[in-house]
């Protein structure tokens, strides 16, 4: 028989279960705070007490059967030092669980398992500030809109200023560049003038030719004095 026995069994083994409650408990005492859903939740919630009002005798028993749950020396050394000085003076209810709703897709209930003391700093605004007139929010948008036009400016001008930086250097480039090409077209026409083909002879000019290369040939030769 059972007999008062109401240990959530998670749908698991007992040892699949055992390790189950192990993580959480030690993600619990590492991050004050977990989320997960609400059966775990209540579960881990009785361990985790369990082991903190064991932790308040501060020995070394109450050490080594701690360790065999959270099997992490340094987890035992934040639990020991850390959080259990906080509820020297409280007995009991160490830790609570915030319902979140049900979960998207499978309908779980999600809840939240944090230690008393530990919960996570929420910056409250000023009542000043909440207590602003219906103006007030487009006085404060004006400033803003400034400083980002401002920015803007202000890359543009990085900007311009990096591009004259590089437009000297590539001046300097073809300035050094075009003295050069001058020389070689005044080089071009002279190759071209020496190769460049002979004007043809007219008709009248042939024609004086042959008269003057027949005359030479019909006059005779003068014979040499022996």
């Amino acid at each position: 028989m059972r007999h008062r026995r109401k240990t959530k069994k998670l749908g698991r083994t007992r040892s699949h279960r055992r390790a189950t409650l192990r993580n959480l408990a030690m993600a619990l005492v590492q991050h004050k705070q977990i989320k997960t859903t609400l059966v775990k939740a209540k579960a881990a919630r009785s361990l985790i007490e369990h082991l903190i009002t064991v932790a308040k005798k501060d020995t070394v028993a109450a050490r080594r059967q701690v360790f065999k749950w959270l099997q992490n020396h340094q987890l035992v050394k934040k639990l020991f030092d850390e959080i259990t000085p906080t509820f020297a003076d409280r007995n009991g209810g160490y830790s609570r669980v915030i319902k979140l709703g049900r979960r998207q897709g499978d309908g779980a209930e999600l809840a939240i398992l944090q230690l008393v003391g530990f919960e996570p700093v929420v910056v409250e605004k000023k009542a000043s500030e909440k207590k602003k007139k219906k103006g007030a929010p487009e006085k404060e948008e004006a400033p803003a809109k400034e400083v980002a036009e401002a920015k803007v400016e202000e890359k543009g001008e990085k900007v311009e200023e990096k591009e004259l930086e590089k437009k000297p250097k590539k001046e300097v480039k073809h300035k050094e560049e075009k003295p050069a090409k001058p020389a070689a077209k005044e080089e071009k026409p002279k190759e071209k003038a020496k190769t460049a083909p002979k004007k043809k002879e007219t008709p009248e000019k042939a024609e004086e030719k042959k008269k003057s290369t027949k005359a030479k040939a019909a006059t005779p030769k003068k014979e040499k004095k022996s």
